[in-house]
């Protein structure tokens, strides 16, 4: 059954996605919808439907064993992209 797989585009077309689990192991993602892709990384996320096999095959050059389906839950980016702010409204610590 192909999946649903998130990828980005690059120079040569499209490179498979990665990311971090709860843990903090990399892994590949896949879905079983293109609804619930959307749910989880947004609507205008890029996708290409592979089986499982050509997932785990495009991950392991890149030292990733772990492939997540479905996974329900997604952080934003680590790097901040403004000030600081506490959910208080109070200043954050600083960054430098």
């Amino acid at each position: 059954m192909p999946l649903y797989v998130p990828v980005r585009r690059c120079s040569s077309g499209f490179a498979l996605r990665v990311f971090r689990s709860p843990l903090g192991a990399r892994t590949a993602v896949a879905f079983t919808t293109e609804r619930r892709l959307s749910d989880v990384l947004g609507a205008g996320q890029v996708s290409i439907r592979l089986a499982l096999p050509a997932v785990r095959a495009l991950a392991a050059p890149l030292g990733v064993d772990l492939v997540s389906v479905d996974p329900q839950l997604t952080a934003p980016p680590a790097h901040p992209t403004g000030p600081l702010t506490l959910p208080d409204g109070s200043p954050g610590p600083s960054r430098d």
